[in-house]
């Protein structure tokens, strides 16, 4: 990730929200690139670990940025132990049979930095454990479970209705019996909506009309009443929080691996071309209460 989301770029981002009076949730991806649903890719240094070795090495790096943060007074609220972590931590890969052995592991010596961690520090975190997609939450905590991955606060689920194959009804439905089974808090840690078609730039978007929902429409409008709606469903089922995913991505010149400025421009929080803020901004403000219960 070269020096973006090193420890360095996160001390300044969590100063900032600090200063701010914000709480902040650290997701740890355990990887040299983006770590996703797709893939998890082994950190280059721990490549030719065996899995006790990785372990060591994840504990003791989880251990020091915590520890680092601390000392700063920048301990964060809640601590993800790996991003989006459908494939096997460190090496898997979508659709690839996890070896729930080493995953539980891997998974288990995060969960313990953590722990270790808060016991010292000035904010004791809670452990968010995080799946792209409510249709995978199930069968992948059951099996975390079984193979004696427990000791954790809550449960993230990515939503993405271009991605998924159920509907933000079945995604509350999702979410209201992964609390009762699992007994743990659960937050839509990751969504979004495009409030246009089509961006302003040649880097291809990722959200568009693929993406819609009836009633929703790739307006302004339509993303704020996505947002609003979603957040109305998750609480209803008892879900404690939704995180937008990423409402700064706008286009600008920077260059990346994909292109000369920005894949989600048009499902930012800031018009085209002037950048002006957007009614998605309004479901920060609503008071959300849990409506039939």
């Amino acid at each position: 990730m070269d020096e973006y989301s090193d420890l360095a770029d996160v001390t300044k981002t969590i100063r900032r929200a600090k200063a701010a009076g914000m709480q902040v949730l650290l997701d740890f991806h355990y990887s040299d690139d983006w770590a996703d649903g797709e893939k998890q890719i082994v950190p280059a240094a721990w490549a030719k670990l065996d899995t006790a070795g990785q372990a060591k090495a994840l504990y003791a790096y989880t251990r020091d940025v915590l520890g680092t943060l601390d000392a700063q007074g920048l301990m964060p609220e809640m601590v993800q132990v790996g991003n989006e972590t459908n494939p096997e931590l460190m090496g898997g890969v979508k659709d690839r049979t996890i070896d729930w052995t080493r995953n539980a592991t891997l998974l288990n010596a995060g969960i313990k930095a953590v722990r270790d961690a808060g016991k010292v520090a000035t904010i004791n975190p809670r452990i968010m454990l995080h799946i792209a997609q409510p249709e995978h939450v199930a069968a992948w905590f059951d099996d975390a479970a079984k193979a004696g991955v427990r000791d954790f606060d809550v449960i993230g689920i990515s939503y993405y209705r271009k991605w998924s194959t159920r509907t933000p009804a079945e995604l509350g439905a999702t979410i209201a019996a992964a609390k009762a089974r699992y007994k743990a808090d659960v937050i839509v840690v990751e969504t979004a909506y495009p409030f246009s078609p089509v961006g302003e730039d040649a880097s291809p978007d990722l959200l568009g009309a693929d993406s819609l929902l009836p009633g929703y429409p790739a307006t302004p409008i339509g993303q704020r009443d996505y947002l609003v709606d979603l957040t109305q469903t998750v609480v209803d089922a008892g879900g404690i929080g939704v995180v937008y995913w990423e409402p700064g991505w706008v286009s600008t010149g920077c260059k990346t691996r994909w292109g000369t400025g920005s894949n989600w421009e048009n499902a930012a929080w800031f018009g085209l071309g002037r950048h002006e803020a957007l009614p998605a901004f309004d479901f920060l403000g609503r008071r959300y209460v849990r409506r039939g219960k």
